[in-house]
């Protein structure tokens, strides 16, 4: 369905076709018209599939033009802020329609200036959020539309809370409009508790079952855990990823992923919670732009929206089933082709087929040659661990960046140190 046929402002329609879009994705389609008729929504797709259309195209159609802030959108990272506002700012400026993005790691002062100018939309993250609510900054008394955006990942980061108690300083009469790859019952609840009762609608597009995109390919290799570098080389020179995201559990594993492929010459970029927010918006830019590799870990990668990665590399197995389903979805956007790898070593089997069973998908195991890539001089010892850039050596360290206590499960873990970063 192109968006001219969805009865919108000519406008709009005229605004969407200058950005270059023209025809509606599956969930567009179904939620686009669900949201012109003033009803809430629930709406589960799954990553890459356009989603952020589907709430900004008709938060733009129903806006009554006034400079109040009449929409707020709440998302987990600072990244996504970002790229929703982008997009948001790129369709409104041809409609006199004004976006603000707040997020913890800017100047706060600077934000505070932003929403004295009055905006359309305010795109942020809970706890910049909450901190421009307590300081008068921010009022939501004007609010009618209300988005989630990646509401799953903000359970899993430890924000709920937070995005309840903003959530009650807006209006009971407003439309609540939740997104999400999947969708946790603490989730649903809320919306449904800050709802108009009888306005809520749930649509589901493609498979429940399906987590991932059909269009990835799901491949595994096993092999020792001093190996994880020679496979990762191998794999590079074996499938000759055109643009891939390189997943890493630490931001020391991270640093020295970069380090082994810079020392081979390709073009790799850097972005983990331990970088200030200016850099990791370079890193973003530099591999948006033309770089090869991205090597990233979880806190800094959340909701990542970058067009071409054809490749996503789990340089050890995640171990959450969750994690995997949000990482492949950078690969393979708007029905595109892509590939997902992980590199596990024997113990992490069992991992591997919690993800298969978790996901849906039927991953295949590839034998890759490391022959070429095992007398290279790399930052790792024989038992896995790596070299800190100023000598010697750090312990393996299975834990992700931002380890949850030892004994915690993964679907009680609510991270308070992915609060702070995002903050």
């Amino acid at each position: 369905m192109e968006f001219k046929e969805m009865q919108l402002k000519p406008g709009l329609v005229e605004a969407l076709r200058r950005v270059g879009f023209v025809s509606a994705t599956e969930v567009q389609s179904e939620a686009i018209p669900i949201l012109l008729q003033g009803k809430s929504i629930i709406a589960r797709a799954k990553t890459g599939t356009g989603k952020t259309g589907a709430f900004i195209v008709p938060i733009m159609e129903m806006m009554s033009g006034s400079r109040k802030i009449e929409a707020l959108i709440i998302v987990p990272t600072r990244e996504l802020a970002s790229q929703v506002s982008s997009f948001a700012q790129k369709v409104g400026s041809h409609l006199h329609i004004y976006t603000t993005t707040v997020y913890g790691g800017a100047s706060i002062n600077v934000q505070m200036q932003s929403l004295r100018s009055k905006p359309n939309i305010v795109v942020g993250t809970p706890g910049r959020l909450l901190d421009l609510i307590k300081h008068g900054a921010l009022e939501l008394e004007d609010i009618k539309y209300l988005v989630l955006d990646e509401a799953d990942i903000m359970l899993d980061m430890g924000f709920i809370d937070d995005v309840e108690e903003i959530m009650s300083y807006t209006p009971r009469e407003k439309q609540v409009m939740l997104f999400s790859a999947t969708m946790p019952k603490e989730i649903v609840k809320i919306a449904e508790r800050h709802s108009v009762p009888g306005q809520m609608t749930s649509i589901t597009v493609g498979e429940v079952e399906d987590l991932t995109v059909s269009t990835i390919k799901h491949y595994y290799t096993v092999v020792p855990a001093r190996l994880r570098f020679s496979a990762l080389l191998a794999y590079i020179k074996t499938y000759s990823p055109k643009k891939a995201i390189i997943f890493a559990r630490t931001k020391y594993q991270a640093d020295a992923i970069h380090r082994v492929l810079v020392s081979q010459k390709y073009n790799a970029i850097l972005m983990h919670g331990g970088l200030t927010q200016a850099m990791r918006e370079r890193s973003l830019s530099g591999f948006r732009g033309g770089a090869q590799f991205l090597i990233a870990t979880n806190v800094a990668a959340r909701g990542l929206d970058i067009a071409g990665v054809t490749d996503v590399i789990n340089f050890s197995v995640p171990e959450d089933p969750n994690v995997y389903v949000h990482r492949v979805g950078r690969s393979a956007r708007m029905g595109k082709e892509g590939r997902a790898m992980i590199i596990a070593e024997p113990l992490e089997k069992r991992d591997l087929q919690n993800i298969m069973d978790y996901a849906n998908v039927d991953m295949k195991k590839i034998e890759l040659n490391l022959e070429p890539f095992k007398n290279l001089h790399l930052p790792i010892n024989e038992n896995g661990g790596f070299k800190r850039r100023g000598g010697g050596f750090r312990g393996q360290d299975r834990r992700n960046e931002h380890s949850r206590p030892h004994g915690s499960s993964n679907s009680n873990f609510r991270g308070n140190r992915h609060r702070r970063d995002q903050r």
